[in-house]
């Protein structure tokens, strides 16, 4: 059997922390290593048991959940966040997103969609709730921040980003432009360092803002 799932839950209301431990106890596969009511505290756990999967909201005491990705991002390189707010302003979650945070999921989506995306990230994905996706992607086509830039990517490269922008996952991808997996997780580690971005969405995000490939039409 595969190891279980850790997760560090960060959330300063005690019963909905709580509520999250249920959930994913008695779904199975999952394991909290640590409880947290505080983005401060988040990172000292993080850094302390590694864990797989931090689950932070934005509105915390101290440390923002958003702030407290970001220092996860460097104190726990291995640990991926997903962030777990009632926040749904897309501000909000482009900064979340550019902080590191792999996923961002609002606190009404149900336990399903919740474990769901926690696998996702967990294999090496992103996602966002379909709502959040929407109000990106809005705030994209308005075209704020956008700059556009010069030959920073190869024809290759802009190809993948662009099915990267779509949703696709390295299979779909190798599948459909004839590469290997390895060779389309190769040119994404290339794109990333490029870009300046640890992740899929943040890739996405980036190269949509710069010109560099169009707006999908589901982010």
């Amino acid at each position: 059997m595969s190891e279980p799932i850790s997760i560090l839950l960060a959330d300063d209301h005690t019963m909905f922390r709580q509520g999250l431990r249920e959930i994913l106890e008695r779904k199975g596969g999952f394991r909290v290593v640590a409880e947290v009511s505080d983005g401060e505290a988040a990172v000292v756990q993080a850094r302390a048991y590694r864990p797989n999967i931090a689950l932070l909201d934005v509105s915390m005491p101290g440390l923002t959940g958003i702030e407290a990705a970001r220092q996860i991002a460097s104190a726990s390189p291995t640990t991926r966040s997903v962030i777990l707010t009632m926040h749904r302003d897309e501000r909000t979650i482009l900064e979340a997103l550019r902080a590191g945070a792999n996923a961002y999921l609002l606190k009404d989506a149900d336990a399903s969609e919740l474990i769901e995306a926690i696998r996702v990230v967990h294999r090496g994905d992103a996602t966002l709730a379909g709502s959040a996706a929407a109000r990106v992607l809005d705030l994209l086509r308005r075209g704020e921040g956008a700059v556009v830039t010069g030959d920073l990517l190869t024809p290759r490269e802009r190809d993948i980003l662009a099915l990267v922008a779509q949703g696709d996952d390295n299979r779909a991808i190798a599948l459909k432009l004839s590469l290997s997996e390895k060779t389309v997780g190769n040119r994404l580690s290339e794109i990333f360092q490029k870009l300046g971005v640890s992740n899929r969405t943040q890739a996405a995000i980036v190269a949509v803002q710069r010109g560099l490939v169009p707006p999908p039409d589901v982010l």
